[in-house]
């Protein structure tokens, strides 16, 4: 049965045994394990369901441990590692030889960042190996923001869980690699592209790959409720196209009123993209929970943290 510790000491130890734990970050939870154990690693695939085809991000715990992983670092993404780490972004480099091909699927480039979150840090300050660490749940549903998201998940498997409060963040890194040297957009994240472009200028976007993904995120359904979810730009006209069903509604900043409504959750009443962003998770399995027949999710505004809670829905949404 998973269980929840606040011990970043007895998880270290679980850790340095060869086993695997869910920790915090401030995006969403993590199912770490070491990096460099082969055993590990397939522990992880195997918990998760996730197919080798799909890389993992590597957590170090500072922004001078990047050459441990990675074997080129390209001027921009030197740029970007000292502008936003600790944080939620993602580098994709050419890796070291030693990094296994388990966490790269095989290709010759590693995701690597280190996680801003105190109890993450202070767990990777007690390890001499990184983290490999894919989001805490089964393959392709709801990313977990609190550990008792986690435990609900794998509540018949005994998987110990590093309590860290709510993720402040609430949404995936944003990844960004690099091809012959330009910056590129693997999947969009907490760090709205405005704040990226604003550092290295424009990106080229490619956040879409099916067969041999570059960076994990990338595939079409992801992040997904068991119920049948749409994404709507008229929320009234989807609500009465519904009637005769169970309605959840996921809005923005405004509620609405039909007697359809079973269940319905306002990510931010003051209209906070960063605020709606760090909700998201948590309010979808929330709406999962109740048995609906079907969740409507509005479309947000397409800009900054508004694409990337696009980018989410429109994934949570795919058939």
């Amino acid at each position: 049965m998973a269980f929840i510790s606040s011990s970043i000491l007895d998880i270290a130890e679980i850790l340095k045994q060869s086993d695997i734990a869910a920790i915090p970050t401030e995006t969403v939870y993590g199912l770490a394990g070491n990096a460099y154990d082969q055993v590990v690693l397939k522990k992880i695939f195997e918990l998760k369901q996730r197919p080798f085809f799909n890389p993992l991000i590597v957590h170090i715990k500072s922004a001078t441990d990047l050459d441990l992983v990675a074997a080129h670092i390209p001027p921009q993404a030197q740029l970007l590692a000292n502008t936003f780490w600790p944080g939620p972004l993602t580098l994709v480099l050419k890796k070291q030889t030693h990094i296994l091909d388990l966490v790269t699927a095989g290709k010759d480039t590693v995701a690597v960042r280190v996680p801003n979150h105190p109890v993450a840090l202070e767990l990777l300050q007690q390890l001499d190996f990184p983290l490999a660490a894919p989001s805490a749940n089964p393959f392709s549903s709801i990313s977990p923001t609190k550990a008792t998201h986690v435990a609900n998940y794998f509540e018949h498997t005994p998987l110990p869980i590093l309590e860290g409060g709510e993720c402040s963040n609430g949404i995936e890194s944003t990844i960004i690699g690099f091809e012959n040297d330009v910056a590129v957009l693997y999947r969009m994240g907490s760090i709205p592209i405005e704040a990226i472009e604003k550092v290295i200028g424009p990106l080229k976007i490619k956040t879409q790959c099916e067969a041999t993904p570059a960076a994990p995120g990338m595939l079409s359904k992801h992040y997904a409720p068991k119920t049948t979810t749409i994404q709507s730009d008229t929320i009234l006209e989807s609500i009465h196209a519904n009637t005769t069903k169970r309605i959840g509604l996921l809005s923005f900043k405004n509620r609405f009123e039909h007697e359809s409504i079973v269940a319905q959750k306002v990510l931010s009443a003051k209209g906070d993209l960063a605020e709606a962003a760090a909700c998201l998770y948590d309010a979808l399995h929330e709406l999962d929970q109740l048995q609906l027949d079907i969740i409507i999710a509005e479309r947000f505004p397409e800009q900054h943290l508004g694409r990337t809670i696009n980018d989410r829905l429109a994934r949570a949404t795919k058939k």
